[in-house]
């Protein structure tokens, strides 16, 4: 955790209850599929939980990672690029 945080401050982002619950998902999914997940997936599945449409899902998870919710959020978590990102 301390070294996500690092992470995170590189990042500008301050690490709040929502992020630390993403970044979980992030390393459950990983340790299933041995993948990360892209943006699409992480989406759906904030839209599932939070009780939101999709595009309000999408502006949910940039508000937290504004430099690309998959990319920013799985560096944070200590994983590989998604699979799409460049």
């Amino acid at each position: 955790e301390d070294v996500a945080v690092k992470i995170a401050e590189g990042e500008d982002i301050a690490m709040e209850e929502g992020h630390w619950d993403l970044v979980k998902f992030l390393r459950n999914y990983y340790k299933e599929y041995q993948i990360a997940p892209a943006v699409k997936v992480l989406t759906k599945a904030v839209a599932s939980e939070k009780g939101m449409d999709k595009k309000e899902a999408s502006e949910f998870l940039y508000a937290m990672f504004p430099k690309g919710p998959a990319l920013q959020a799985c560096k944070i978590a200590g994983l590989p690029k998604p699979t799409g990102c460049v």
